[in-house]
């Protein structure tokens, strides 16, 4: 009996390892949060998920907050952060990921003039990536841009994103296989062109027949469940876990965000 119970221990601290790889972008519950902070947050326990990356407090007080995080066993790895706070007040940033006890922060859009981007665009936020990152190594967070899509376009033999990804020297990436599909890159060959490039993940779906663009914008109802789409879920998931990438955070922007995460779950731990 002392035997199966040890076994069975084993297994359960096997899967809660295997479990805290997969967590989940709060931006995915955006509209619950606005009804329900507290509430929202048991959602996520309830998905047995502990790891999160955020940022805010939802109108509560940092104080507020923690505790609720603490009552639903929930970790915030990595803190979004500002384009405009990076280039400009980074101590700001530093100081958001230290009150969260994160590890890393990320970065999710750079702003620009309506669709434009190029070369110019893609140096300057290079730049400003590698100042920031340069900072915020000092204490012991890494900087991770989150690719949009816009940059997938066409430079020399490749795209910007190489440009950026061959001067990333105090930076590194967040792999949003969905907008990186969208912006017509093939998101397993980048993660086996750069390996050592991305240090976090969004696991995210598209919908079959959406067609991408390099606008970084798309309808959020074309995101489906993990695997009933049209990105190769499975192999950037394979790829990851063999690169040894710390995080992949389920991130799920549509309005049946509640209903699909748990299937997304589901389909993940048919891949193991």
């Amino acid at each position: 009996m002392k035997k199966v119970l040890t076994i069975a221990m084993v297994l359960m601290c096997t899967i809660a390892i295997q479990a805290q790889e997969v967590g989940l972008q709060l931006y995915s519950l955006r509209n619950e949060f606005k009804e329900d902070v507290p509430g929202t947050l048991k959602i996520i326990n309830g998905w047995g998920i502990t790891k999160i990356e955020g940022g805010g407090t939802y109108g509560l007080s940092m104080d507020e907050f923690k505790n609720l995080l603490k009552e639903n066993d929930l970790d915030v790895v990595s803190v979004g952060a500002g384009f405009e706070d990076l280039e400009n007040n980074v101590q700001k940033v530093i100081d958001n990921a230290k009150a969260f006890g994160a590890k890393y922060v990320m970065c999710a859009w750079v702003p620009h003039d309506d669709n434009k981007w190029d070369l110019e665009e893609t140096q300057h936020a290079t730049k400003v990536f590698n100042t920031s990152g340069k900072e915020l190594k000092k204490h012991g967070i890494t900087l991770a841009y989150h690719a949009h899509g816009y940059e997938f376009r066409p430079y020399k033999n490749g795209t910007l994103f190489d440009y950026m990804a061959k001067n990333a020297k105090h930076f590194t990436f967040e792999l949003d296989v969905y907008w990186a599909h969208h912006g017509g890159a093939d998101p397993l060959a980048l993660m086996k062109k750069y390996p050592k490039k991305f240090t976090l993940m969004h696991l995210k779906d598209m919908q079959n027949g959406v067609e991408g663009n390099n606008t970084g914008h798309e309808d959020v109802e074309t995101n489906v469940v993990l695997g009933q789409g049209q990105v190769d879920i499975a192999g950037t998931v394979a790829e990851a876990k063999k690169l040894g990438i710390e995080y992949m955070f389920i991130e799920d922007e549509s309005s049946r965000v509640v209903e699909q995460v748990p299937e997304s779950l589901e389909y993940l731990k048919s891949l193991e």
